[in-house]
Parts: structure tokens; sequence; C-alpha cells
């Protein structure tokens, strides 16, 4: 600005290259950078009427411009908000973007550290926590009686601990046998407050059995398998005994529990019930085949631990200088017996911990002797599946060099070889040797003691696999309503053809006609299914063509069936029902039946009270019978995984896995399961399965809290954190450069 209140062009140009009003949106539109127009309006008037008071003419001679333009110019330039980082180069820019991002996130992180710390100082308690409460003197002394005069319980030490558990200290009695997926299910559906629950285990924990062959190499920590049983039942305000059931009077309603107290001695006594509950599980099938001490098995925790501690072993006698070669290739030659889900999936997790985390804590000649076997009773493994599922599962393991043995029977478990049977190409047997140094029995499930001593009392239990329960899973042979059996120690009988007479007698009364030379309609046929799909839900499958069916039974085309005709049609749906499988989504389904029945039977008891009703087949009137849905199948391969869901198969690799543990994590039993198991999936990413030979030695002697799955070892740590930094520094200052360079190429930097 010169003298006379105005501003050259020379000026102008410079102010303009500074900031250029075409660039520039604020002087056409000022309310865009948050300043009213009428404010910003009145500034410049003010502004321009105190110039011409002042005797500065508007304009002047070589080109001058009037002053109103040059103080809107000068207006915005004072008022820009452009970041001051943005007046620097790319190179400042960048570490000033860097510093920020780096503080923000230390100073989130410590936020979070500080919180975390804070909510940590409120868990401690420094003030006693014990205080007076009332103890029942029959929980202390209980009285005795029973046909072996044992003390009955019938008041439990912890009855009066609230005012909630005395308020169902005097409902109905529910005893739960067993702790796994039909009992925690049958748990988690029950509401509180209606019965009074008692839940017996031999164990104190809920095992999710799916990813235990996880566990045995180190992909899992054990300890993210298990949930405490008592803090399941404490939702329900229910007990717990860590004791064992041994028997049942069925006529007194008391159940003999046998506890081993401190001193190692064994205590029994008889716990009352109204309504028992059996979920005990089944055992490894031995299908009478010798030397099965020379094998480990896959059922328990325990178990788990046990296989872990021996393949290390192996690995680390494989490693002495003592050694010879033919011992050192029986102690790496891995044999699973067995070619279900259980096999099939340790086999793929031993080839995984054998091929990616050996190398790094082991001799490299001990990969090149190791071999893994697979032992299969049948044509394929995992039979069960779709067969284009078997052949990709066999596909996958002879990519991954692990033998398939198909039509194979073991003769003979020895401590150092296995002797079992193949057929030829010719249908001959031939007999042949394998030589191990670990063998897994995982053949099948066989009947719980305690299921057998039930079944031996009880003349209608014919089956000598599971108990037979109806459609309402309650045990046959007991009294109705009281005892029920659920999961894998159980089978729903199914016995269509049985209970035909009935379906024919009430149709014959209703119609006034002897059932043996009634005949019935193609809407009576209608009738009868329906009665029979209610009664037997899993014969829905099979009757829903009821027209294809009634046209190919009657065989005399008459428009009808006769007692005859309807029996052999009734048979080959019974002869196409086979039983349930013994998988843990059948248990938990049919733990979440029985706890949906009970709380109807508990809505309604007040009812029947008042009615008198406490005969006949309640369970029948409040609840519809049982109905197994088949969810799918899923089985892990190795680095793959194959699915079978709703007729629908498919496998793949690296994303399967993904969705494979996706699935087994929504299923986990509680928040707290679910962040150990991402833990474990992370921590095995970052530091492999924790194969170093002092860790695992550790970990044999600690107690089965405090186990863990073992780290990487600091130079591993070490080189992997360069290996990551080396990959993503480059990638990041690329990214930020080419950013820098293309404002730059804008105009946005100077």
């Amino acid at each position: 600005m010169n003298r006379n209140g105005c501003v050259h062009t020379r000026l102008l140009t410079r102010v303009g290259n500074h900031k250029s009003p075409s660039r520039l949106g604020l002087l056409q539109h000022p309310c865009r950078r948050g300043i009213e127009s009428s404010k910003f309006l009145s500034t410049i008037r003010s502004s321009r009427d105190s110039r011409h008071r002042s005797g500065f003419p508007k304009t002047v001679s070589n080109r001058t411009i009037p002053v109103e333009n040059t103080i809107s110019y000068i207006f915005v330039r004072s008022v820009t908000t452009t970041d001051p980082s943005r007046r620097r180069g790319p190179i400042f820019r960048f570490f000033f973007r860097f510093f920020a991002y780096t503080g923000g996130f230390i100073l989130v992180s410590g936020g979070l550290v500080l919180a975390f710390f804070v909510y940590d100082a409120t868990t401690y308690r420094e003030d006693l926590t014990f205080t007076d409460i009332p103890v029942s003197e029959q929980a202390l002394e209980p009285k005795r009686g029973g046909p072996k005069n044992l003390p009955i319980a019938e008041v439990l030490v912890d009855d009066d601990d609230c005012e909630a558990m005395s308020r169902q200290k005097h409902k109905p009695k529910l005893v739960i046998l067993g702790s796994g997926w039909g009992s925690v299910a049958l748990l988690k559906t029950l509401k509180p407050e209606d019965y009074h629950i008692t839940v017996v285990s031999p164990v104190n924990y809920f095992l999710f059995t799916p990813m235990l062959p996880s566990a045995t190499v180190g992909t899992l920590e054990l300890r993210s398998l298990v949930e405490p049983v008592r803090r399941i039942v404490q939702r329900v305000r229910g007990h717990f005994l860590r004791a064992e059931a041994v028997e049942v009077e069925f006529s007194e309603r008391l159940l003999e529990v046998s506890q081993t107290n401190a001193a190692g001695e064994k205590r029994q006594f008889y716990l009352p019930y109204d309504k028992l509950v059996i979920g005990v599980g089944s055992v490894t099938n031995p299908h009478g085949v010798k030397g099965l001490e020379n094998c480990n098995f896959l059922k328990t925790i325990d178990d788990a631990r046990d296989i872990r501690n021996k393949v290390l072993q192996n690995l680390e006698h494989a490693c002495l200088p003592t050694t010879s070669d033919a011992e050192r290739r029986r102690l790496l030659s891995f044999v699973v017996c067995g070619g279900g889900p259980t096999g099939v999936e340790f086999a793929a997790e031993l080839f995984d911990l054998l091929n990616e985390d050996l190398g790094r804590a082991f001799p490299k000649i001990l990969r090149n002797e190791i071999s893994v076997h697979v032992i299969q009773s049948r044509g394929h493994i995992l039979n069960t599946y779709d067969e284009a599922l078997s052949q990709y599962a066999e596909s996958r393991f002879a990519h991954d060099q692990v033998e398939v043995l198909t039509n194979s029977r073991v003769k003979e478990v020895q401590s150092d070889k296995i002797v079992f049977t193949q057929k030829g190409d010719q249908g001959e047997t031939i007999t042949k040797e394998l030589p191990m140094g670990f063998c897994l029995w995982s053949t099948g499930v066989a009947q719980h003691e305690f299921c057998k001593r039930i079944s031996d009392k009880i003349d209608a239990q014919t089956n000598k696999h599971a108990l037979e329960t109806d459609t309402h899973l309650r045990v046959n042979g007991t009294p109705l309503g009281s005892v029920y059996a659920i999961g894998d120690c159980a089978t729903v009988q199914n016995n269509v053809a049985d209970h035909l007479v009935h379906f024919l007698r009430t149709l014959a009364y209703e119609k006034g006609k002897d059932p043996e030379s009634m005949v019935i309609t193609f809407a009576e046929w209608r009738n009868v299914a329906q009665r029979v799909k209610k009664r037997f839900p899993q014969a829905s499958d099979h009757l829903r063509r009821l027209d294809r069916l009634f046209e190919q039974y009657d065989k005399d085309r008459s428009g009808t069936l006769d007692f005859g005709e309807l029996r052999e049609l009734l048979l080959q749906i019974d002869n196409k029902l086979t039983s349930l499988p013994a998988t843990a989504q059948r248990a938990h389904q049919q733990g979440q039946y029985l706890g949906r029945k009970f709380n109807k039977l508990a809505q309604a008891a007040p009812g029947m009270v008042a009615n008198e009703m406490d005969y006949g087949d309640l369970d029948d009137a409040v609840y519809k019978a049982f109905e197994y849905k088949h969810l799918g199948s899923l089985a892990y391969i190795g680095n793959a995984a194959v699915f079978d869901i709703n007729g629908m198969s498919f496998s793949g690799g690296l994303l399967a896995v993904y969705l494979w543990r996706s699935i087994y994590f929504a299923q986990s039993v509680s928040l707290r399961t679910r962040i150990l198991l991402a833990m474990d999936w992370s921590k095995r990413a970052l530091f492999g399965r924790g194969t170093s030979a002092h860790v695992m030695a550790a970990v044999a002697d600690r107690p089965f809290d405090m186990m863990l799955t073992g780290y990487a070892r600091p130079d591993e740590l070490l080189d992997r954190t360069r290996s990551i930094i080396r990959r993503l520094c480059p990638i990041y200052i690329t990214l930020m450069m080419y950013r820098c360079t293309l404002r730059a190429r804008d105009g946005a930097v100077t």
C-alpha cells in the first residue's frame, strides 16, 4: 500500500501468488470459513470509510486497485486456517505426522494401561469377607437310610448361603450327573429358583472337546479350553459336588455317590432327587484289541497333557547321540488309530507342529525322518462326511506326506510296533507291522461303567452301547418323568413299528372298528402320519411325500391301506432311522431341550398341584418331543478345513481355517474362553507353538492351572521383530512420500 492508500500491481501479484484468490473461496463466499456475511462486509466498510475520511484517494495512476478489494485480500490472508506443517516441505510434514501419530498412540495406549491398573487395583480387598451364616444340623450330620444305610444329604452346607438359595431349598431336587456339553447347556437354559439344582461330576470344569487336538501340540493352552463348573452353576444358584455316581435306587429316588476325602479314603452317601439327568458321557471303545496300555487316548484334559509331553519326549530322545538311526525313525513314527474327526484333526495338528515349529528348536534331520500314519478300518477317512470331503482330506494328507492306511484293522499294539491286517488288491488279508514311538487310539465310543450298572438293573434296556430313551429323553424302564439321559451315554429309541398297534388302536377306537381288520384311506393315512411325526420327530424327513408312500405300499391298488401294508410302511421308516450321532451339538441340543421342558414343567406345576395332576405323561402334555437338527460337521485337516453343512459340502485352505476357528470361537462357553482362544491364536502366529525343550520340561512339572504353552526363544523373537520392521517401514515410508508428492502436485504445498 502506498501513501495514497492503494496497492500497486506488483504488490498485488506477490500477495496473489502467495494465496491466489482463484483458489480461495473465502472472497466470494466468506460464510464457508465460519464468518458471517454481515460481519465481514461491515468490517470492510468501516476500514474503507476510515481511509476516505483520511483523504486517501480511491484511485491513482499506474494501475491501482480499489481499497476494498485490497482489504479483502489482506483480510483473507490474515484469517487463513492452513496447517502450519503444510508450509514446510514433504520431509518435514512426514516427520511431523509421524511423531503426531506416534504421540497419539502412546497417549491412548498409556491411558488404557492406566485404566486397567486402576481396575486391577479395585479387585483387591483388604477387608475380611467372612461373616456368620446359618448352617443346618442336617447338613453337618445327615441322617442315615436307604438300602445300604448310608448318610442321606437332604440338606447341603451351602443351602443357606444367601436368601435366594434359602428360597429354593424346598424346591424340587434336580440332580445332574456330569459336566459335559449336555449338562452345561441344561444349566444355561434353566431359570433360577425353579429347582434345587445339584451337579455331581468327578471333574470341576467343562472341557471344550472340539478344540482338544489343538491343545496336544501347543496351538492352544489347556486353560483356554476349560471353564469352571462352579462359575456356571452360580447362575442358577445351584450346588456342585466333586464326586462320582455309583448306583441309583429308583424306588426310593436315591443316588449313591462316592467321594474321596482328604485322607484318600472313599466315602459313600445318598443324594435324594426328584429328577435325575444322566450325562456322564462315554469311554473309548477298545474293540477287544490287546496292548492298549501302550496307547494314548484323547478324552480329557489330562490326556492332552500326556500326549504333549510324550511327543516332546520322543523328540528329545531322538536328538541324543546314543540313539541309532533305526531307533530314531521308530521314535519319530507317530500312528493314529481311527480315521474319524478326532483322529484326523490330531494327525493334522501334529503334522503342523512337526512341519512348522520343529526346525526352530530341534536338529533339521528330525524333520526328514518324521512319519505320521493314520489307520482306518473303512475305505475312507471321515466316512460320515460327504465322499468328496473325504477324498479332499485324503488328497491333502497325501500332499503333506501323511500316510493313510484304509481297510486296515489293528490286531495288537506292542511297545515298539503295531500289528494290523489290511485287505489287498485281490481281497486277501495281509498282516503287516508298523514301528511306532507314539500311538493315539481314537476308534469310537463305548458305554460308561455307571450306565452299564443301570442297564443291568432294568429289563427294558437291551442296548449294550448306551442307555435307551424315548423321544422325551426319559430312560426306558424307569419311573415316568424321573430319570433322563442325554449326550453320548444315551440313544433315542425309535420303535416306530412297535408303536403301530397304539396308533391303529387309537384310530380304530375313534371309528369304532377292530384294528386288525381296519383299512385306512389316504385322508386317514395323513392323520396317522401327523401322529407319527409328533411322536417321532426324527421321522419327519421320511414322511414328506405322503402321496408317494401311500401309492408305493398300496400294492392291491384298492385306494386303502390294510394292517399289513401299513405295518410294512412303518417298518421301512423305522429301518431308515439311525441312532443320533455322538457329537457335541447333539448333547448341546438335548441339554437345551431338557432345560426348556423343565422350565415349562415348573411353570405348570402350581396348576397341576391345584388340579391334583400328579400322574400320567406330564412331559408329553407340557412339551413336545425332542427333535434333533443336524447343523453340520466340520474338521481341520492341516492348514485347511472341510465343512458338511445342511447337505452342502465345501473345503478350502486358510480362509476355511479362519471360518472353522470363527465357528468354534462363537460356540465357546464364555467370554473368558473366547478371549483366551484369540490370545492363543495370536501367540501362535507371533511366537510359534512353544516347542523349546526347556519350556516343555517346565510344563511337565507344573500343576494344571499354571501350565503354559511356552514362548519362543529371545533371539527368535528378536529376529521376527526385525523382520516385521524391515517389511512394514519401507511400505509406510513409500506410501507417505507418494501422498506428499500428490499434494505437492496439486499445489497444496509451496
